[in-house]
């Protein structure tokens, strides 16, 4: 093996124990995802299902790296049979004591415990960029029946707010290295249509209402925080309320989305 050859395998292998650090860190902090992160509105499966060309009445789904069940609870309520898909212990128990009534399956979106056709659709809500498209694409296709889709969608902060940008522009700062978003949607999502699928993809913007420390815990469940020693995490996140506080003196704070929704169709 040259040089470059073993700091090439020393980067992917460094890259890869990062990635399962930062995929583990979620068990900890799970009921502060469930506090703080947001839902999505009734329009993103509006949009789902205009993409899809079916309703989801009805329609057998799973929700890959379902967390603490945010849009399982969500999927449901709309009339689909969905079982959860969550890999991590802390995440699953959170959601078992949150959503004891909903079918929960552990396993991850690489390696899907189900057999062969015997979904409708499979969804990722804030979860495709946990996975290895490599291994969840063909996973999911195989799943899937004639006609099934998938869907990815994330919740991104609306960096065309003046604050938010300015919390970005500090995190960045303060967690170089660490903070990340979630890159280019697009780039993504890019291997569905290398599998064959049938691509559509929109973007929603909406909002929500919600107090200083639901933003707060929110900001505590994202892995960039998760995975960070307590001593180092507990001043950024005093700031940060600080932060808030000023922005928002009466402590609600009106937090913008651009919800990026991609919708792949199996259409044989």
């Amino acid at each position: 093996m040259t040089n470059s050859q073993e700091s090439k395998g020393s980067q992917e292998f460094s890259g890869l124990r990062n990635f399962r650090e930062l995929a583990g860190s979620f068990g900890a902090v799970a009921a502060e995802y469930d506090r703080g992160r947001p839902g999505y509105p009734e329009e993103l499966f509006d949009e789902l299902e205009r993409f899809w060309g079916r309703g989801l009445k009805g329609a057998r789904v799973l929700d890959v790296g379902a967390g603490t069940g945010i849009a399982t609870r969500l999927l449901a309520a709309r009339g689909a049979d969905v079982v959860a898909v969550e890999p991590s212990a802390g995440m699953a128990a959170q959601f078992q004591a949150v959503s004891p009534q909903l079918p929960l399956v552990r396993g991850g979106g690489d390696d899907l415990p189900f057999h062969d056709h015997c979904a409708d659709l499979i969804t990722y809500a804030q979860a495709f960029h946990w996975t290895q498209p490599g291994r969840s694409v063909p996973e999911a296709v195989r799943v899937l029946r004639p006609g099934g889709a998938l869907a990815a969608w994330w919740n991104l902060f609306d960096e065309t707010v003046p604050w938010v940008r300015a919390r970005d522009e500090r995190l960045s700062a303060e967690l170089s290295g660490r903070y990340h978003g979630y890159g280019r949607v697009a780039d993504l999502t890019a291997p569905f249509a290398a599998a064959g699928l049938e691509v559509r993809r929109t973007q929603l913007r909406w909002q929500r209402r919600v107090s200083v420390e639901q933003v707060v815990d929110n900001l505590t469940s994202r892995s960039y925080f998760a995975s960070l020693a307590p001593e180092r995490r507990e001043p950024l996140l005093a700031a940060e309320r600080a932060a808030l506080l000023a922005e928002f003196p009466d402590g609600q704070v009106v937090e913008p989305y651009v919800l990026d929704l991609t919708v792949a169709v199996a259409r044989h």
